[in-house]
């Protein structure tokens, strides 16, 4: 595994003085409040504030991009579970498509609070090409980064191997085709199911750097928006790769709480290509968090959730 980002990602400023999220729109002062999440001691210790407010940063230069053929040269020998190193990023990635309204509301709040995302999308949804208006800008700045989940979402552990490529490559063309860029070479297997047969098939179409999660917000299925937030306070943590999905609008009342759970504990929203290709290593070891930091994250991380039966770190529906 890489454990040092190239120098393509140029942040805005120092980052010993950078805001914990970076906005792309206008300044405006956002508010996260917790007051409709109302519950025992116990459940509500770890918290944000009752009032949360955070002012936008200067906006980040865009991304120069990446070089797919340089990038295939430096394979993973397994799945990426969390970012590598010590610092004050998070990964925040969501995936699948069933719901239109919830892909454009992510953008909305992706163009609203300068938020960085990483999409891994199944193209067989028409929410992508319903919502292209919102959605290609981000891309084409690279504050939204696509990736490939396959075209239909099956278990690839279950195809031969002709059957994994064509569910690879026919994503790729569509991503291609709407977006106007690929998605290689990161891609997460649906359900976090794989296996060596597996990553080596994606390798020889050119994905070769394979992303499961370290905490899932649970709403590929029909969650309770409060037991996604009560998630989020135990998975919103330093150099997690974070999974939502873009399935169910319960999400999207909470977006904005969640950009504020990211600020309150001072963490820098990062796609996968910022953190992989672009960070400098000045600029990974300047958000390292100092001792005293580091101890107090400690207490904080929660143990790692269990790998479902047969596959990665995935849960169905992811």
């Amino acid at each position: 595994m890489p454990h040092s980002p190239s120098r393509r990602l140029l942040l805005a400023g120092s980052l010993g003085a950078l805001a914990p999220i970076i906005f792309a729109s206008t300044p405006k002062t956002i508010t996260a409040t917790t007051s409709d999440f109302s519950s025992t001691a116990h459940e509500t210790q770890d918290n944000v504030p009752e009032s949360l407010t955070f002012s936008p940063a200067a906006p980040p230069k865009p991304n120069e991009g990446f070089n797919v053929a340089a990038i295939a040269k430096q394979p993973w020998s397994a799945p990426m579970t969390r970012l590598p190193g010590e610092g004050r990023y998070i990964a925040w990635t969501v995936d699948d498509g069933v719901s239109p309204e919830t892909i454009r509301a992510y953008a909305e709040f992706a163009a609203r609070t300068g938020v960085r995302l990483t999409f891994f999308v199944n193209m067989t949804y028409v929410g992508f090409t319903q919502n292209v208006d919102v959605l290609k800008p981000l891309v084409q700045t690279g504050q939204l980064q696509i990736a490939n989940h396959t075209f239909s979402h099956p278990d690839l552990k279950t195809l031969k191997d002709d059957q994994i490529k064509h569910e690879l490559e026919k994503n790729e063309a569509e991503i291609q085709r709407v977006f106007g860029v690929s998605a290689k070479p990161y891609f997460r297997p649906p359900y976090g199911s794989y296996d060596a047969r597996v990553l080596k098939v994606a390798a020889s179409v050119g994905y070769t750097r394979p992303v499961l999660w370290e905490g899932t917000l649970g709403d590929e299925a029909k969650t309770s928006a409060r037991v996604i937030y009560m998630r989020s306070l135990k998975y919103v943590l330093p150099q997690r790769i974070l999974l939502g999905h873009l399935n169910f609008t319960t999400i999207i009342p909470l977006l904005d709480r969640l950009a504020g759970l990211v600020a309150e504990r001072k963490l820098i929203t990062v796609t996968l290509n910022d953190y992989f290709e672009g960070l400098t290593e000045e600029e990974r070891k300047a958000s390292e968090p100092k001792s005293e930091e580091k101890k107090d994250d400690k207490k904080e991380e929660p143990a790692s959730p269990a790998p479902a039966a047969g596959s990665g770190l995935g849960t169905t529906g992811n």
